[in-house]
């Protein structure tokens, strides 16, 4: 749409997540692609870059990983805040907890993997990350929009919406 209002070209915000072969997959090259290049840039490669010399490389890609996924995690817990003004229960943050270390614990399956010779196929990782994903959101980010009740909020906004449209679609269309 804004290609065609404005003749622009927009960056992709995802690319097609749910053929995400891994969590590091998901994350890094499918999801939220401008919140990634944002976070990797402004927490991943500073830590990597300042931490290196004084803990070595292996130690500052785990500690990197795991404090972009915190700093995610506490930035969506402030965003639920601003918008409930209510008690945080910090479940977002343990879904983005969670997420590091596991994609911490994948890059170094990956790296024995390669050594060992056989990766997963496709047809059996993709299922398992996408499984992944969609269980621990729902189990911990999906109960959080519950438990704020925006499943509600949002069916009040559409019949607002489709109440407007029925008062206004008789003009418009004496117009067309």
């Amino acid at each position: 749409m804004t290609r065609y209002l404005l003749g622009k070209e927009v960056e992709p915000h995802f690319d097609k997540p749910y053929l995400s072969t891994s969590l590091q997959n998901f994350w890094g090259k499918r999801w939220n692609l401008m919140v990634s290049r944002i976070l990797r840039s402004t927490i991943y490669e500073p830590i990597r870059y300042y931490l290196t010399p004084l803990l070595g490389r292996r130690w500052t890609l785990h500690l990197g990983l795991v404090t972009t996924f915190v700093v995610s995690g506490l930035m969506h817990e402030m965003a639920y805040y601003y918008v409930r003004r209510e008690r945080l229960t910090w479940e977002l943050l343990w879904f983005f907890i969670i997420h590091g270390f596991c994609v911490a614990i994948e890059v170094v399956v990956k790296k024995i993997a390669l050594k060992s010779g056989p990766r997963l196929h496709p047809i059996i990782s993709t299922p398992l990350t996408v499984g992944f994903v969609m269980v621990t959101g729902f189990w911990l980010f999906y109960t959080e929009l519950i438990y704020f009740g925006a499943d509600i909020k949002e069916m009040e906004e559409l019949m607002a919406l489709s109440h407007c449209v029925k008062q206004i679609w008789p003009a418009l269309r004496r117009k067309l």
